[in-house]
């Protein structure tokens, strides 16, 4: 009888046995791409809120998120390509009192040399009256006009950028009114312009405008132009001179994707500045030059990177908005120089514009009428330059 009883215990604990779930495996985890070396200081930096952290490979690329938003600011960008800042004309305190009034060939001679687009800095606070309704001067606006229509002749795109408001980085509660009131007549102005002209809200935020008085301001300045361009492509940089050390205190409005981060490049500013007249103590750095070993591109590429991946990590196309090495420096440095930087650029999916047309950075001899061609070929390789047309 115990031995029937064994018997029936054994069938009934082996049926249970073969009726139990099996244990859950785990899933099997997506590897992570491996890195060769740490990410850049800022890459590494707190993230601010609402902004992605997630690691980010060397290898990995820099195309948007799949969205039809994300999609067509990156075709903006995309779109601009190659530029030349139309520096000290429009953006002195009067056109032609530092040296340099635009001519009708010169927008030609840029899109025959391949560039795709310019940067018009103006100093538009230099011609608004100081009172409300801070009205912009009409003939300084007329000559704004000319310089974006004749862009347009020659098919480039063309950055209406606001240049030089010094008095709003000297006391920024007292100009913010003043700012926004610019801009909603400048948005108003060209409500009906193409695609191909967009906006700069302010160049190098510097001084007292911090960073959060900036990110509010750029804001309400944003949410002012959408009432009448609710589809401008707008670009914003960083409070601290666009520095890219400075992306991670920039704060955009999540739902704002219609909007390109530039930033700006001059290291080492000991051989970009050397000799410059504005910057103080700069005579002793003449003689600097770039040799573009190993370590020097190292430590360039290392900067520029970083703000690629600020990019990648927060879904916003970056532009190079300014870089170039000023004259004081021989000019096989500033060739060299200038070629690493403008394919490291290219290499990362950044558009850009040199510093500047044709004065003291300048591309472009206006009394030789001629490209100082061994900045021209660093900017635009001659295998490349009917390429881009």
């Amino acid at each position: 009888m115990k031995k029937l009883f064994l018997t029936i215990l054994a069938v009934i604990l082996l049926a249970a046995a073969c009726t139990s779930p099996a244990p859950t495996q785990p899933a099997a985890e997506s590897p992570r791409p491996e890195t060769s070396a740490p990410p850049s200081a800022e890459a590494a930096s707190a993230t601010p809120a609402g902004k992605s952290s997630r690691p980010i490979s060397p290898t990995e690329t820099f195309a948007p998120s799949p969205t039809p938003k994300a999609d067509f600011v990156y075709q903006q960008n995309a779109r601009l390509g190659r530029g030349v800042n139309l520096g000290n004309a429009l953006e002195a305190p009067n056109e032609g009192e530092w040296g340099v009034t635009l001519q009708e060939e010169y927008f030609k001679a840029i899109k025959d040399a391949g560039f795709q687009h310019v940067r018009i800095p103006a100093r538009f606070s230099n011609h608004a009256s100081a009172q409300a309704p801070y009205q912009l001067d009409e003939q300084f606006m007329a000559r704004v006009d000319w310089a974006i229509d004749q862009a347009q002749q020659q098919g480039l795109m063309a950055i209406i950028d606001m240049h030089h408001y010094l008095e709003i980085f000297e006391n920024p509660p007292a100009h913010k009114e003043r700012f926004v009131a610019i801009w909603k007549q400048i948005a108003e102005r060209y409500r009906e312009a193409p695609d191909a002209v967009i906006f700069e809200l302010l160049n190098e935020p510097n001084t007292n405008l911090d960073a959060p008085q900036w990110n509010e301001l750029l804001a309400q300045t944003i949410q002012a132009i959408r009432q009448s361009n609710p589809n401008r492509t707008i670009i914003v940089g960083p409070a601290g001179w666009y520095s890219i050390s400075q992306l991670e205190t920039l704060s955009l409005p999540e739902e704002e994707r219609n909007l390109i981060v530039s930033v700006h490049f001059y290291s080492p500013f000991q051989f970009t500045h050397q000799g410059a007249e504005w910057v103080d103590n700069s005579e002793p750095w003449l003689g600097t030059q770039w040799a573009g070993d190993y370590t020097e591109r190292s430590l360039l590429g290392r900067e520029l990177r970083s703000a690629a991946l600020w990019g990648k990590a927060n879904n916003r196309p970056i532009y190079l908005g300014e870089f170039g090495a000023y004259n004081k420096a021989e000019m096989e440095s500033r060739a060299r120089w200038t070629n690493f930087v403008a394919r490291k650029a290219e290499e990362l999916g950044m558009s850009w514009a040199y510093w500047e047309w044709c004065a003291g950075f300048g591309v472009y001899d206006p009394e030789a009428k001629a490209f100082r061609q061994p900045l021209l070929e660093a900017l635009i390789p001659p295998r490349t330059n009917t390429e881009i047309k």
